[in-house]
């Protein structure tokens, strides 16, 4: 469930949230993923349900949309170089400063429930969380952030 190609780390540049979704977004219909309606359905939803989450040291947000626009199921991460400002989910006025972005394309609705459970038990992880806003845009980052992921079932 998760390409080599759509793992990010230390992008710069990104300086809203409507960029890093059209960015991630675009990566994701690049790979052939997604449908080209997918960056557009992500920021349509996350302006009515917004997906940040702040954690002790960290700040996460996990966009996400329809299954109508995916091809295949997939998960894209994304580490950021600086925080960028999303609203906590639930909230239209609180401000969370993310690090860490994973957005998820799903094919089948019920996959959203049991993929974010096992990712709960990573962000609560706060050791792997702080390496993975740690891990350098090269090769081997790949290879660190699939050990975290399977590590706490998500592969």
């Amino acid at each position: 469930m998760l390409d080599e190609n759509i793992m990010q780390f230390q992008v710069s540049g990104l300086k809203t949230r409507e960029e890093v979704l059209a960015y991630l977004g675009q990566v994701m219909v690049d790979c052939g993923v997604v449908y080209e309606s997918y960056p557009t359905a992500v920021l349509e939803r996350e302006k009515i349900f917004p997906t940040g989450l702040q954690f002790q040291d960290y700040g996460i947000a996990i966009p996400h949309t329809d299954v109508e626009h995916v091809k295949k199921a997939q998960l894209a991460i994304m580490t950021l170089d600086q925080p960028v400002d999303f609203y906590q989910m639930g909230s239209s006025d609180v401000i969370v400063p993310v690090q860490v972005v994973f957005m998820l394309a799903l094919k089948e609705a019920h996959q959203q429930l049991t993929l974010l459970q096992d990712l709960v038990a990573l962000l609560q992880d706060s050791q792997d969380m702080a390496a993975i806003c740690q891990l350098p845009d090269q090769p081997e980052s790949q290879g660190v952030l699939r050990m975290m992921l399977a590590q706490h079932g998500i592969l």
